[in-house]
């Protein structure tokens, strides 16, 4: 069975899995062209309010396929190189998308599965999942943005001990520092990702959109640049409809209704 990247709705939620069992869901480069164009649909569809990105069964992604990565040494370095373009292309995507994007992790997320998963949003994580940046475990070093996430979420040392020792970090480990949402039961993680996603569609779509754009520009912009940022954002959605609803509902205490 060819891997695919499988996409279904759930209410507002669209819901994109990983599929490649025989690989235990590494991720292939058919997934990242799928992964681009459904973010594109879902951006233009105001019935879709967040996405899910899960793997299928017990596993969210083994990361790369190793079979795929030893023949890929006897082609031209060109062409690999383009194959990780694809897969930087599509973690682009999820930052630069406007909408909530949340990973359901079940087992492990290792190698190009772990940046795949820290490239979201948030994360919800079963409380055996386990992730690795398993890259120097076969001589190789990251992609995907794993190393870039790392490095902005926790200290050097620790980033740096993750990466070069390429081991298992627990996914309370993970929650504990910041890096998931929250912890599920076992098997359980899609259900909780879902749950937190039809939390957020209930918010207005405007509003959030700003706030990820904002928390993607702040770091590399300076104090006065970010300020004017936030001020441009803040008028706008203040003349949005949405602001209007919100205004009036919580006066009127009562929920909401955006649009």
């Amino acid at each position: 069975m060819p891997a695919e990247l499988q996409s279904a709705s759930q209410g507002q939620t669209l819901v994109l899995t990983l599929h490649n069992p025989e690989r235990r869901n590494a991720i292939e480069p058919a997934m990242y062209a799928a992964g681009i164009e459904a973010l594109g649909v879902a951006e233009r569809n105001p019935d879709v309010r967040s996405v899910v990105i899960t793997g299928a069964g017990e596993t969210f992604s083994a990361g790369g396929n190793l079979q795929r990565l030893q023949a890929m040494r006897h082609a031209d370095p060109a062409e690999q190189a383009q194959g990780i373009e694809g897969l930087h292309n599509w973690i682009e995507a999820i930052r630069t998308f406007p909408k909530p994007v949340i990973a359901a992790v079940e087992g492990a997320a290792a190698g190009a599965g772990f940046s795949l998963a820290l490239a979201c949003d948030m994360a919800v994580a079963a409380h055996d999942a386990f992730f690795v940046m398993s890259y120097s475990n076969i001589a190789l070093s990251p992609d995907g943005g794993g190393s870039w996430s790392l490095v902005r979420a926790l200290p050097r040392s620790l980033a740096l001990q993750w990466m070069m020792t390429g081991e298992r970090v627990p996914a309370d480990r993970l929650h504990a520092l910041g890096l998931l949402h929250s912890l599920a039961a076992h098997g359980q993680a899609l259900a909780a990702a879902l749950a937190l996603a039809d939390s957020l569609n209930q918010r207005a779509p405007n509003a959030l959109a700003s706030i990820k754009e904002l928390v993607n520009e702040a770091p590399g912009q300076s104090l006065t640049a970010h300020l004017a940022l936030e001020r441009d954002h803040f008028v706008r959605n203040l003349h949005h409809a949405n602001a209007g609803e919100g205004i009036a509902a919580f006066l009127e205490k009562r929920a909401p209704r955006y649009r």
